[in-house]
C-alpha cells in the first residue's frame, strides 16, 4: 500500500477532530477524501504528511512509519496544503529551484526538472515573475510545481481547487489526471464534480468519522431514502389530486407544465401518475426520474 492509515485518533483538548479511522490507498490510486469544514481531512493530511502527530493509531507512506521514519516519508510525498504557503518575494523559478534544491537535486538535473515543472504546471510565461505577483490561479500551480519537483511517488493535495475560477479549476485538474498516472494521488475537494472527474475511490469523513469508503458507482447503487421523478404536462395543472396519491412526499412547480416530485424510495408512484392523468383527461408529456448524484449522496451521508 501506498498510503496505510491503521486505528488513527487525534485529539485536541476535548475535541476528538479524527476518531479511530482506517483505509489504504493502493499504488497508482487516486482517493478523493471527502467531508464538510471541520470533518478531519486536513488533519488526517497532516498526520500523514509528518506535520501533526497522532494522539493514537498508525501511519504508514510507501513503508515508513511517520513517527518512527518521517525523513524518508517525506521523501516520498509531495504535499500542496490547503492554504499553499509560499515564499511571496522569490521568482518562480527561483522558487522551485531553491525547493528542488532541498531534496538535493543539483545542477544540469535540478535545472532540467524545474523546467521540466514549469511547461507540466502551464508556468512558461510567468517562471520569470515574482509569485506575489501571480494571481491565484498561478500560485496554486506553483504550488503544484513544488509538491511534484522531485517525484515524488505519493501526492496528498489538500482542496487543490478552492477559490479558483472554472477554467483554472479545469487546467488544475489536467495536471493532476496527467500526473497521477505513475503517482498515488490522496486529494480532498468540495467539489463534487472533481471527484466524478478524477477519482478512483471515495472517502467520505464526518465528524472524524468514516460513514462511508468505496468507488463513485457503489456509492451510488445505495438505495436513497426518496425517489425524485420529474413530470412534465401540456400545460399547468391543480396538484391538489397528486399530492394526496401514496407515496408522494412533496410536489414543486418548477415550469410551464413541469413538476418535481418527490416519494417515497419503496414506491413507484409512476402508475399512479400516469392513471391520473388518464382519468383526468391530462395530457403526460413525460416522466423522468432522477439520478441520485454525488452531492446527494455526500448530503445523505454528511446530514447528521
Amino acid at each position: 500500500m501506498s498510503i496505510s492509515v491503521k486505528n488513527l485518533t487525534k485529539i485536541f483538548g476535548e475535541q476528538r477532530a479524527i476518531d479511530d479511522i482506517s483505509f489504504d490507498v493502493k499504488e497508482g490510486e487516486i482517493l478523493g477524501f471527502l467531508g464538510p469544514n471541520g470533518a478531519g481531512k486536513s488533519t488526517t493530511m497532516k498526520i500523514a504528511t509528518c506535520f501533526l502527530p497522532p494522539t493514537s493509531g498508525d501511519v504508514t507512506v510507501c513503508g515508513h512509519h511517520v513517527m518512527e521514519q518521517p525523513l524518508e516519508v517525506k521523501r516520498s510525498i509531495g504535499y500542496l496544503p490547503e492554504h499553499n504557503p509560499l515564499y511571496l518575494e522569490m521568482y518562480v523559478r527561483e522558487y522551485l529551484a531553491f525547493v528542488g534544491s532541498l531534496y538535493n537535486l543539483r545542477g544540469k538535473k535540478l535545472s532540467d526538472r524545474v523546467s521540466e515543472m514549469i511547461e507540466l504546471c502551464g508556468l512558461t510565461r510567468e517562471q520569470n515573475k515574482k509569485i506575489e505577483a501571480l494571481s491565484k490561479g498561478y500560485r496554486q500551480r506553483v504550488g503544484l510545481a513544488q509538491a511534484l519537483i522531485h517525484d515524488p511517488r505519493v501526492l496528498i493535495l489538500d482542496e487543490p481547487t478552492t477559490g479558483l475560477d472554472p477554467n483554472q479549476i479545469v487546467e488544475i485538474r489536467k495536471v493532476i489526471k496527467q500526473v497521477s498516472a505513475q503517482k498515488t494521488v490522496l486529494f480532498s475537494t468540495h467539489i463534487m464534480q472533481e471527484v466524478q472527474a478524477l477519482c478512483d475511490r471515495v472517502i467520505v469523513i464526518n465528524k472524524g468519522k468514516i460513514v462511508a469508503n468505496d468507488r463513485i458507482d457503489q456509492l451510488k447503487a445505495v438505495p436513497a431514502e426518496t425517489i425524485v421523478i420529474t413530470v412534465e404536462f401540456s400545460n399547468e395543472i391543480d396538484v391538489t389530486a397528486m399530492e394526496q396519491l401514496e407515496g408522494i412526499l412533496t410536489v414543486s412547480h418548477a415550469g410551464k407544465g413541469i413538476y418535481v416530485v418527490e416519494s417515497s424510495a419503496t414506491s413507484d408512484v409512476r402508475p399512479q401518475i400516469f392513471k391520473l392523468a388518464t382519468e383526468q383527461g391530462l395530457t403526460l408529456i413525460g416522466m423522468r426520474q432522477e439520478e441520485e448524484s454525488i452531492e446527494k449522496i455526500f448530503q445523505r451521508l454528511t446530514r447528521s
